[in-house]
């Protein structure tokens, strides 16, 4: 029988919930949702706990089954045609800069909710939680070219909601991004 060890275990859950949370939450646009998804995830991690060598990396894994559940729930009950109502929105959290997030997001909320759940997946993980290309890859479970064209998919269709003075062209990509491709 392999041992858990329950107090890391504890530790992981209390200093990555509200990260995950979040994540989850702007990828399926429903509190309840998230939290499901994030409890879902959890569960995956609890199990697979003993078998990971790096418990560092255990957020990681986390995060690669919150994606790739969100994605199959959307795929299986096809929840596209569900959408948040103007009530729901993300949690506030009050600070620097609190009122320009608020404009923001109410511009930019209802938009990013009407991409495809992996378009949104990886612009949420690539922007939001500010992971490489590659990282974003292993998050979902994918080749490095299906991130670049799924955010690049995913951006266009923000542009043509948005216009481009509100999101415009890309750079150059970083340094970071372009090391590695699978």
């Amino acid at each position: 029988m392999v041992s858990r060890d329950m107090a890391a275990f504890a530790e992981f859950v209390s200093v990555s919930s509200p990260a995950l949370h979040r994540a989850a939450y702007l990828m399926v646009g429903d509190v309840d949702l998230a939290q499901d998804l994030v409890q879902e995830a959890l569960t995956k991690t609890y199990v697979a706990w003993p078998r990971l060598r790096d418990q560092s990396r255990a957020e990681a894994y986390t995060r690669k089954a919150i994606t790739t559940t969100a994605i199959s729930w959307f795929r299986r009950r096809r929840w596209r045609a569900e959408r948040p109502g103007p009530g729901d929105r993300p949690p506030d959290i009050a600070g620097p800069g609190h009122a320009d997030g608020v404009d923001q997001r109410t511009w930019l909320w209802p938009c990013l909710q009407q991409l495809p759940i992996r378009q949104r997946a990886a612009i949420v993980l690539r922007y939001y939680e500010d992971l490489s290309e590659v990282q974003t890859a292993a998050a979902m479970g994918c080749a490095v070219g299906t991130v670049k064209s799924q955010v690049a998919a995913g951006l266009q269709k923000l542009r043509s909601q948005l216009g481009d003075l509100l999101l415009p062209e890309p750079d150059e990509p970083d340094e970071h991004d372009q090391a590695v491709t699978r």
